[in-house]
């Protein structure tokens, strides 16, 4: 039962910033471009925290709170992806479809639309049952999550206004992907 509302209270807490923006978007509150703008945020957020976590285990060895979060990076993962997907659906929802086509080659664009298709089979194959079915192969597959967030922040930098708050995720993501490398080549030693 513990578990069960644990995992509970971590998906509304997950899902609650998504079902205000839903919210406030279609009462008006919240415009076309904010909705963009901030559920792309929520979807690079999660997917950064996601990415951190095994780092962050390894900053803190022997604690239990990176460990707790690392058991539980499917979902953040996951999360992440809702919020891409909200970001692309609204996207689609609202762009003439002879726009959409227009921009999609543009290299911003695309490398978003990429990214994307990456992470829908991703999303997918992050249930247990699926986990279980693929057994290791699962593991091989979800290592593509590198190259859709390095295209995640290339779209970002791309599209932004103004681009120097992507770049600074940019830097962040960097410094999470080398403390990756680092870890491993610790480990393999």
């Amino acid at each position: 039962m513990r578990v069960l509302s644990s995992r509970a209270a971590l998906w509304f807490g997950l899902a609650l910033p998504a079902c205000y923006m839903l919210f406030a978007y279609a009462n008006g509150e919240m415009v076309y471009g904010g909705f963009i703008h901030w559920t792309g945020d929520l979807a690079a957020w999660l997917l950064l925290f996601t990415l951190a976590l095994t780092p962050l285990r390894l900053l803190f060895p022997g604690r239990r709170w990176p460990t707790w979060l690392l058991q539980r990076r499917r979902y953040f993962g996951v999360a992440s992806f809702i919020y891409a997907a909200l970001h692309v659906g609204v996207y689609l929802a609202r762009q003439p479809w002879a726009r959409v086509a227009g921009e999609a080659l543009e290299w911003g664009m695309l490398a978003g639309w990429i990214a994307f298709v990456i992470f829908v089979p991703l999303a997918a194959t992050s249930n247990d049952r699926v986990v279980r079915r693929l057994g290791r192969r699962w593991k091989g597959l979800h290592r593509w999550v590198y190259a859709a967030a390095v295209l995640t922040f290339v779209h970002w930098v791309m599209t932004a206004f103004d681009p120097m708050v992507a770049y600074v995720h940019v830097g962040v993501l960097g410094g999470i992907l080398a403390l990756r490398v680092r870890a491993r080549k610790l480990s393999q030693r």
